[in-house]
C-alpha cells in the first residue's frame, strides 16, 4: 500500500480527477441500484397484490363451491341417508315428523326432548298403590303387581314390574327384586318408566343392587353408544351414576357432548319453520358450529358440524394465511394474520355467511429475495470492479510518475557525475596547453589529477554500462577462487589513495576463519566500491568507515560499517531498488546516481549470495555481503 504522502505528491489534479470520477461513478451506480431495489420491491408489491386479490377470488370460490358440495350431498342424504350411516365429519339429523334419527347416534348424546310423550297410565296402579303406601299391606301389593305385569301393554307390564321390584327391595327380598328388574330390562320396545327406557331403569337398578363394576362400565358404553333417547338431564344423571357405580370418574367424550349442546341450543331453529334451506353458525363451549339444513319442517335433513371441517381444504395453501370470520369478528375456521397486506371479501361479495380475511406476507416476501439478492450482488461486484480497477490505475499513475521522476533525478545526478571530473579535466587541460605552470612539481600534480578524474569518470561510465548490461541479462562473470579478505584489503587500499590527506581513512578490522570465495574479483570489487564510496559520503562527519570479513553461519561474510545518519526503516528494501535514493541523500545534499545498491543486489545475487542492511537512525549502517564459501577447483 502506498503511503498518503505519496498519494498527495504532484500532479494532484490528476489524482483528484481520477478519484472524483471514480466517486461520481460509484455514487451514481449505488443511487441507480438503489432506486432499482426500490422499483423492484414496489412491482413485487403490486405483483404480489395481485397474486393475492387473485387467490383471494378462487378461495372464495372453493368456499362457495364447498358449502355447495356439502348441501347437495345433504340434499341427496334425505332422499337417501348415507350408505355408511354418517357423514365423515359432524352429525346428521335426519327429521321426519316427531321421529329424530341420528347418524353416527353415538354422535348425539341426548335430545333436546323426549322421544315421545309418557302414556298416562298411573291410575292403573292406583290400587296397588294404595295397598303400598296407604295400607301397608306389601303381600297383597305384590299380588296386585304381579297381576298387571303380566299385561300385554308393554307401558303397563314396565310400570307393574318397577313397582314389583320397589316392593321387594323394601321387605328385604333382594333376589325377587334382581328377578323383576330382569324382567323389567326385557320388556323392551318403547316402553318406558317415569319418562325413562324401561331397559335403562332396570339396569341401572341391577348395577345398584349388585354393585359390579363391570355391568356399570357396560351401561356407560352403551350410554356412549346412544343406546336409548334421552333427554339431557336423563343422560347426565344416568352417566354420573354408572360412572359412580364403575368408579370411574371420566367425562363424556367432548366431540359427541359437544354435538349434543349445539342441538340442545338450537334446537329451535333445527325444528322450527324455516326455509327448504340454509344454514347458521353458532358457538358452543368457546367453538364455532356450522348448522345446514335442507327440506321442510315436516322431513329435514340437518348437518351439525365445524366450519373447519367444510373448509378444510379452502385454506390449505401454505403461500396465504387466511381465515373466515363471522360477524362478531370471530375467526370460525383457517386463521387472521394481522402482518402483511390483507384482502378482504364481505358475505355481500361472496354469498357466504362469514367475511373471508387473506394475507400475503410469505408470498410478498419470497418473490422480491431472489431479485434483491442478485441485485445487491450485482451492484456490489460493480462497484467493488470500479474501485478496485480505480485503485489499479492511480497505481499504475503513481508507478509512472515515480519512475519518471527517478529517472529524471538519474539523469540530473549523472550529468553533475560526468560535469565535476570533466570540468576539472577541461581546466587542468587548458593550463598544461597554455603553459602556466610554475614548475614542474605543479605540472606533475595536475597530471596526477587528470589521471584520477579520467579514472573516475572511466569507472562512472562503466559502472552505468556494466547496470545497464545486468538490468538486460547480458553480463558475464568470470569466477575464480580468491581470497575475500584480499579483496577488501586491495578496494580499501584504492580509497586510501583517494582519500590520503582529508584525515579520513579505512579500517579493516581482522578476518575470521577461512574466507575463500568463487567470485568475479572484477564484479566484487564494484559491488564493495560502490559500498564504500556511499559509506564515505554518508558519513563525512566521521574520519573513519570500517571494513571486515568472516564467516557467518556457513557463509563468508563482508561488512561495511559506517557512523552516518541511518537509514529508516521504511526505505530499507526501497533503497535496493533502482534510481531510488534515500531521504538521507536529499537531507545531506549527497551526490549520486541512484544505482549502486541496485547493482550491489544484482552482483552478490548474481554470486548466490545475499546482501543485508542493519541501520536504525542517528547509528550509522552495517552493510553486509554474504556469500557460499569457494569450492575447490581443478
Amino acid at each position: 500500500m502506498m503511503p498518503l504522502r505519496e498519494w498527495l505528491k504532484p500532479p494532484r489534479s490528476l489524482l483528484a480527477t481520477l478519484f472524483l470520477v471514480t466517486l461520481v461513478a460509484v455514487s451514481a451506480l449505488g443511487w441507480f441500484g438503489w432506486k432499482l431495489l426500490d422499483q423492484e420491491r414496489l412491482v413485487e408489491g403490486q405483483r404480489g397484490q395481485e397474486a393475492l386479490e387473485q387467490s383471494a377470488d378462487r378461495i372464495a370460490a372453493l368456499a362457495q363451491g364447498a358449502l355447495a358440495e356439502t348441501g347437495e350431498r345433504l340434499g341427496s342424504w334425505l332422499i337417501a341417508p348415507p350408505a355408511d350411516g354418517k357423514p365423515e365429519e359432524g352429525l346428521l339429523l335426519l327429521l321426519s315428523g316427531n321421529s329424530v334419527i341420528a347418524a353416527p347416534r353415538q354422535r348425539l348424546l341426548y335430545r333436546p326432548s323426549p322421544a315421545q310423550p309418557p302414556e298416562d297410565i298411573d291410575a292403573t296402579f292406583a290400587d296397588g298403590e294404595v295397598l303400598e303406601f296407604q295400607q301397608a299391606l306389601p303381600e297383597r301389593a305384590i299380588e296386585s303387581y304381579k297381576q298387571l305385569a303380566d299385561s300385554k301393554n308393554a307401558s303397563v307390564r314396565a310400570g307393574a314390574l318397577v313397582r314389583l321390584a320397589r316392593v321387594f327391595r323394601k321387605t328385604g327380598h333382594k333376589n325377587e327384586a334382581q328377578a323383576a328388574y330382569v324382567q323389567l330390562a326385557a320388556v323392551g320396545g318403547e316402553a318406558r318408566v317415569g319418562g325413562v327406557p324401561a331397559e335403562l331403569a332396570a339396569r341401572h337398578a341391577l348395577c345398584e343392587l349388585s354393585g359390579s363394576k363391570t355391568d356399570a362400565g357396560s351401561l356407560k358404553q352403551d350410554l356412549l353408544a346412544a343406546r336409548w333417547q334421552l333427554t339431557r338431564g336423563q343422560f347426565e344423571y344416568y352417566w354420573s351414576e354408572a360412572s359412580r357405580l364403575a368408579g370411574d370418574s371420566s367425562p363424556a367424550p367432548s366431540e359427541a357432548a359437544m354435538l349434543s349442546e349445539v342441538v340442545s341450543q338450537e334446537w329451535k331453529e333445527i325444528d322450527g319453520e324455516q326455509g327448504p334451506r340454509g344454514q347458521s353458525t353458532t358457538w358452543v363451549g368457546g367453538l364455532p358450529y356450522l348448522l345446514m339444513w335442507r327440506g321442510t319442517p315436516g322431513r329435514r335433513a340437518v348437518l351439525v358440524t365445524t366450519p373447519g371441517s367444510v373448509l378444510k381444504q379452502v385454506f390449505s395453501d401454505r403461500d396465504i394465511v387466511g381465515g373466515a370470520v363471522d360477524t362478531e369478528g370471530r375467526v370460525v375456521a383457517g386463521r387472521r394474520s394481522e402482518r402483511g397486506r390483507a384482502v378482504v371479501r364481505t358475505p355481500a361479495e361472496t354469498q357466504l355467511p362469514w367475511t373471508l380475511y387473506l394475507s400475503g406476507q410469505e408470498l410478498s416476501m419470497a418473490g422480491i429475495l431472489v431479485r434483491q439478492r442478485f441485485l445487491i450482488l450485482v451492484t456490489g461486484l460493480t462497484v467493488l470492479f470500479l474501485i478496485t480497477g480505480a485503485w489499479f490505475i492511480a497505481q499504475a499513475i503513481r508507478g509512472d510518475l515515480a519512475v519518471a521522476r527517478m529517472q529524471s533525478d538519474f539523469v540530473s545526478a549523472v550529468s553533475h557525475e560526468f560535469r565535476s571530473p570533466l570540468t576539472s579535466i577541461r581546466q587542468l587541460s587548458e593550463i598544461l596547453a597554455l603553459g602556466r605552470i610554475p614548475n614542474e612539481a605543479r605540472r606533475h600534480v595536475y597530471y596526477e589529477t587528470l589521471v584520477r578524474e579520467t579514472i573516475r569518470l572511466q569507472r562512472l561510465v562503466e559502472a552505468l554500462l556494466n547496470f545497464g548490461r545486468m538490468e538486460e541479462g547480458v553480463r558475464r562473470y568470470r569466477f575464480e577462487s580468491l581470497d575475500a579478505s584480499t579483496l577488501v584489503s586491495q578496494v580499501a587500499g584504492e580509497f586510501e589513495t583517494q582519500i590520503a590527506g582529508s584525515g579520513r581513512h579505512i579500517e579493516i578490522e581482522g578476518s575470521e576463519g577461512n574466507c575463500t570465495i568463487d567470485a568475479d574479483p572484477e564484479a566484487l570489487s564494484v559491488a564493495l566500491r560502490n559500498l564504500v564510496d556511499n559509506a564515505l559520503k554518508y558519513s563525512p562527519g566521521s574520519p573513519t568507515v570500517w571494513m571486515e570479513c568472516g564467516v557467518e553461519k556457513a557463509r563468508v561474510a563482508i561488512r561495511v560499517r559506517d557512523r552516518g545518519p541511518g537509514i529508516p526503516a521504511s526505505e530499507k528494501k526501497a533503497i535496493f531498488r533502482k534510481f531510488v535514493r534515500g531521504s538521507a541523500a536529499e537531507a545531506a545534499n549527497v551526490k549520486g546516481s541512484g544505482v549502486g545498491l541496485a547493482m550491489v543486489r544484482h552482483i552478490v545475487a548474481a554470486h548466490g549470495g545475499d546482501v543485508t542492511l542493519a541501520s536504525e537512525p542517528g547509528s550509522g549502517s552495517v552493510f553486509t555481503i554474504l556469500l557460499p564459501p569457494g569450492v575447490a577447483r581443478t
